[in-house]
């Protein structure tokens, strides 16, 4: 009886832990799930009519939008990379840390600053027009800036830290002896790249160029700003202008096809190739110095991506914020701050939460179902905002609706839609498209901690949770703090996701700057861009702190 009584709590626990686990990894499917439920079952099919019209042209610009991404960041990140890992040249130190500094701007704001500037009443434009004598569009030749290249340009240079970050880890944790038998071959730097160098780094900038195309694909402002159809407006304006949800979700469908496909084709291409380093203890690379014009031309090559990437369109805001700095005084200005200090920072503490119960909880169980989930409540990051918002806010929106239902029936009091009529929606849709932040960083820190701490703890008589709170929790504060931080920048700058799930007169800073700008008003929309800027700057700049910590 009495070993009874001492099994029963633990299996409660266990169980506990369990439930625990599943119940978190279903409500993070459940807008995935929805979004493929309104594309079986829609109210009015119109698929038949998006093949015959709109959706080639959705697919293809998509497609070439996500190829020229995917080839731009591939150049620029391995190539930068390579540069800051193999070679020294002046400003080498700085430049290496710099180069994450385009992550903190998003890819919206880059389109406004690059069209206000090379726009028709742009400085650039109107000095041709001062210098020349022109006086009107039709004297001269210039191109057209609001294209589909200029998206894969802007796109691009946001982007590119992905590469070049995981790249540039891959080049450094090479070993020196194969590039000095290499040489010892007669091969030059060239060769030595793309015959050692390359080869052993291309499964990390695989990963890197697959993560930029799916945030190609989740791009809305940019494409918006500049008039380019992808599958993420086409979502928007089948959605909101042509008032069909079915046919928004056939759309969100494709998307999530055409990223999966991305996925398993990243993977097929590196089933058939395995790299190993030795086994013993590897010399690292010794860097080679490049002086003179070849050391400036690596510096220049360095030094251009930030300049376009960050200088150039911070640049842009803060002088809108300096000339018109009554901007930093409006209410809408205020206001889309609290808010956004609100959703982001709830969303963040839920995320990381809830990944941090789930992933214990699955160690603790060592159940099978729940470690098969593990890994597919990730498929948020990869779910474009757009595609999560359509999934998120049907569902929501029909249990709202038989909520109020209920509580009329019982109490003859309408309490009003209750989630999607605050911003409940808009912190859960962050928490299912962030959430992989949360669980990779969750994992990682307890991966960290010897066992026998645990172990010793639980022999001394504490209970699951207390042994997380006593011992895990003290150890992953760092790991912790920094997912919290990532996952509130991430939210902050999220623009689809929020534009389809706010409430009404509700704005955050991403979607103010996003109306100021819509409206041409672009010194309204500064302050609040150089703020979501120097908020993820802090963020880029502490990565990079632990970046070379390691």
């Amino acid at each position: 009886m009495s070993d009874e009584n001492t099994m029963t709590p633990g299996i409660r626990r266990l169980d506990l832990w369990s439930a625990g686990a599943l119940a978190i990894a279903a409500l993070v499917l459940v807008p995935i799930v929805a979004v493929f439920w309104l594309a079986a079952f829609p109210s009015e099919n119109i698929w038949p009519h998006l093949i015959a019209t709109v959706l080639p042209r959705y697919l293809g610009n998509t497609l070439v939008l996500m190829t020229g991404v995917g080839l731009l960041t591939a150049v620029v990140g391995t190539g930068t990379a390579w540069l800051v890992a193999m070679h020294d040249f002046p400003g080498r130190a700085w430049l290496s840390w710099a180069l994450l500094m385009p992550l903190a701007i998003p890819a919206y704001v880059g389109a406004y600053a690059l069209v206000d500037f090379l726009d028709y009443a742009g400085p650039v434009q109107t000095a041709l027009r001062a210098t020349f004598g022109w006086t009107g569009a039709g004297d001269y030749v210039f191109p057209s800036i609001r294209s589909l290249p200029s998206a894969v340009l802007v796109i691009g240079l946001s982007l590119y830290p992905y590469v070049y970050l995981l790249a540039r880890a891959a080049f450094s944790e090479q070993s020196g002896a194969g590039y000095e038998v290499a040489r010892a071959l007669g091969a030059g730097p060239w060769r030595r790249f793309l015959r050692v160098g390359l080869p052993l780094a291309r499964p990390a900038v695989a990963a890197g160029v697959a993560v930029t195309m799916m945030e190609t694909v989740n791009d809305f402002g940019v494409v918006d700003f500049f008039g380019v159809q992808t599958l993420t407006t086409g979502i928007f304006s089948t959605w909101l202008s042509g008032g069909n949800a079915g046919g928004a979700a056939q759309i969100a469908c494709v998307i999530l096809v055409l990223i999966a496909g991305l996925v398993l084709v990243e993977r097929q291409s590196r089933a058939s190739r395995r790299f190993w380093q030795a086994a013993r203890s590897q010399r690292p690379v010794a860097r080679t110095a490049l002086r003179g014009a070849r050391g400036w031309t690596a510096t220049l090559a360095c030094a251009v991506p930030v300049i376009l990437g960050f200088v150039f369109p911070a640049g842009v805001m803060a002088w809108h914020s300096v000339v018109s700095a009554e901007g930093w005084l409006a209410p809408g200005l205020i206001r889309a701050l609290v808010n956004t200090l609100v959703v982001a920072g709830a969303a963040a503490v839920v995320t990381v939460g809830l990944a941090l119960f789930m992933t214990y909880g699955v160690r603790m169980t060592g159940r099978t179902l729940p470690r098969r989930l593990l890994p597919v409540t990730t498929v948020g990051y990869a779910a474009p905002g757009a595609v999560l918002g359509l999934g998120v806010l049907i569902p929501l929106a029909a249990l709202d609706n038989q909520v109020a239902d209920a509580v009329v029936a019982l109490t003859g009091h309408d309490p009003g839609l209750i989630l999607t009529g605050s911003s409940a929606a808009l912190v859960f849709a962050y928490v299912v498209r962030f959430f992989a932040i949360g669980q990779g960083a969750a994992d990682a820190a307890l991966g960290r901690i010897p066992p026998s701490l645990p172990m010793a703890a639980r022999s001394l008589g504490r209970t699951p949770g207390g042994v997380l709170r006593a011992v895990h929790l003290p150890l992953m504060r760092g790991s912790v703090a920094m997912a919290l931080l990532l996952v509130f920048v991430d939210a902050m700058k999220e623009l689809p996701a929020t534009l389809l799930l706010r409430p009404f007169n509700f704005n955050t800073l991403a979607t103010r700057v996003h109306d100021q700008a819509s409206l041409e008003r672009l010194a309204q929309a500064a302050p609040a861009a150089l703020v979501i800027t120097g908020v993820g700057l802090i963020a880029v700049l502490l990565l990079a702190r632990a970046d070379a910590s390691r």
